[in-house]
């Protein structure tokens, strides 16, 4: 065998013996992601060199889509030196000669995790992320903790503490509040939304990466609000299923000027491993057939509700019931949700009715016009609140305040229709049918629209939700369904307003027509109509004739004596 020939065989088993040898360790360079993947029953050692002396601590952040990582300071993972999550993070002091570090990832469920990974530095003078910590099981927890429900996703984090220099003493958290300790200390909360109807690993990775450092979460990322150190570290906002949400907190120190991000976490407000209801499988069959049927109906009053009145006052008795009945029957019982919905369907169908017949026994347009006006102050009372007015602290902390003047923005509508009950009316099928469509695009394809009126039916649901920042995403075919709104509601109400141009306002009561013409009857004799046997002679002369044998067809001579 040839020298050259050697020299591979050697270098081939050198470069399995160095692959087998970091098989099971990952470099990271600092501010720099790293893909990491480890199987069942694997522990990862991630390892950090060479680190710079004005370096004072650091922390390492995992992230996976869905799959619970724990990442440790030790090999064999400590309840009070790990942690578990789906974005786990460690912070780590170092001391005074220490240049490299090594922590521990592994998967806590037993199966395969892949995610991704940062390493970041930080010198003395920044703040210390979750140095305070009296509430988590970490001595130190940069993490922020979520947690959420149908309604609302909460954001907790623990106080931080000033930084200091390697080998020091930490300074102390609560021994006084003067300006030279960490009541000094700021926290921005920042919110990052991930591209609608976006579930892929890649959509997430990106935006994490985005969102990891200070510098990231500045530009990228939407400040919500502004905590100071005597404020409960919680934050609260709207919980929207299947969008994916990446939330950061920042912690400034004002005095030095120098900030420190704690590990970021995102939620998608579902769960990935449910079959039914899944991230994945949103949307159960009774929502879309549903709203499928509300959206055909939604489109028809749009373009013909005024010539069609019956047909408009009975979808509007039919909204204005189910809504109201399903906000009723949903906080007082613990039913399934398809039965609340059925239930909530046939309440609808007899308020339509009840809204129908009220105008054809008793032929009042105004009460049911006011009915009408009150489903569009309904409906613009909460496009208003959609928008960062319903941020606003003083309708977020009061229910009262919010609640009157919801309400009085609701009755001022049918006010005008007492002036214009016509062109009211013809502006309220355009606004509210249109609206049904996009509703029923929702049931199908994730918009935001269809949080201006969800939001107000979890404020009605939810005793907590008013707490809750109501912020949601605005994108592409956001503004696509918006278009499609406006194009909806604008040709419906023009095309009804040319149509209806020389007809009556509204037509007549059938009761009272009913009414007059049977009175007509009775005084008119010259009308043919007056001599019409009543509906019981008829009846009667009916059977008769069916009744009565037939006589014999011919000719009969009368005799003439």
């Amino acid at each position: 065998m040839s020298p050259w020939t050697w020299c591979c065989w050697l270098l081939a088993l050198l470069t399995g013996c160095v692959q087998a040898q970091v098989e099971n360790r990952v470099v990271f360079l600092l501010g720099t992601f790293q893909d990491v993947s480890f199987s069942q029953n694997e522990t990862v050692q991630a390892v950090v060199s060479r680190i710079p002396p004005e370096v004072a601590f650091i922390t390492l952040q995992f992230h996976t889509q869905h799959l619970n990582a724990t990442l440790s300071y030790t090999p064999m993972p400590d309840p009070d030196l790990s942690l578990t999550a789906v974005d786990p993070g460690l912070l780590s002091p170092l001391l005074p000669s220490q240049t490299s570090l090594s922590l521990f990832l592994l998967s806590p469920d037993g199966g395969a995790v892949a995610g991704t990974g940062v390493i970041l530095p930080y010198t003395s003078a920044d703040p210390i992320p979750g140095a305070c910590n009296t509430e988590f099981n970490l001595d130190i927890d940069p993490n922020v903790y979520l947690r959420y429900n149908i309604y609302y996703t909460t954001v907790r984090f623990a106080p931080a503490n000033l930084g200091y220099a390697r080998g020091a003493t930490p300074p102390a958290c609560d021994v006084s509040t003067g300006s030279n300790t960490r009541w000094r200390l700021q926290y921005d909360v920042y919110q990052y939304f991930l591209p609608e109807n976006d579930l892929s690993e890649h959509s997430l990775f990106s935006s994490i990466q985005n969102m990891a450092d200070v510098q990231g979460v500045t530009q990228a990322g939407k400040l919500v609000m502004t905590l100071s150190s005597t404020d409960r570290t919680t934050a609260e906002f709207s919980s929207i299923p299947g969008q994916g949400v990446i939330y950061s907190v920042i912690v400034r120190d004002p005095v030095s000027n120098t900030s420190a991000s704690y590990i970021p976490v995102h939620t998608y407000a579902c769960s990935f491993a449910s079959a039914m209801d899944g991230c994945r499988t949103l949307g159960k069959i009774s929502t879309k057939v549903f709203f499928s049927i509300t959206g055909l109906a939604g489109l028809f009053v749009c373009f013909f509700g005024h010539r069609f009145f019956k047909c408009e006052l009975f979808c509007m008795g039919f909204s204005f019931a189910a809504f109201f009945f399903f906000v009723l029957i949903t906080r007082t019982t613990d039913l399934h949700y398809d039965i609340h919905l059925a239930l909530s369907a046939v309440i609808g169908v007899v308020g339509g009715v009840l809204l129908v017949m009220s105008w054809w026994r008793f032929g009042s347009v105004m009460a049911c016009i006011i009915v009408v006006g009150l489903m569009l102050g309904f409906l613009l009372a909460s496009t208003i609140f959609f928008t960062p007015l319903g941020d606003v602290d003083v309708f977020r902390r009061s229910d009262v305040v919010f609640w009157a003047t919801f309400c009085c923005i609701m009755v001022i509508v049918p006010l005008f229709f007492v002036r214009w009950p016509k062109e009211g009316n013809i502006v309220t099928c355009g606004v509210v049918g249109g609206y049904a469509v996009i509703l029923a695009v929702n049931a199908y394809v994730y918009t935001s629209l269809s949080y201006i009126t969800l939001n107000v039916l979890k404020r009605f649901l939810n005793n907590n939700f008013s707490a809750v920042f109501t912020d949601v995403p605005f994108q592409n075919i956001d503004f696509i369904l918006i278009t499609v709104w406006v194009v909806l509601g604008v040709c419906g109400i023009v095309l009804q307003l040319y149509r209806e141009r020389s007809r009556p306002f509204f037509p007549p009561s059938p009761y009272l027509m009913w009414q007059q013409e049977r009175e007509r009857r009775k005084t008119n004799v010259l009308d043919p109509s007056h001599h019409v046997p009543s509906l019981p002679n008829r009846f009667l002369a009916r059977v008769q004739q069916l009744t009565r044998p037939m006589e014999p067809a011919g000719e009969h001579t009368p005799l003439l004596l």
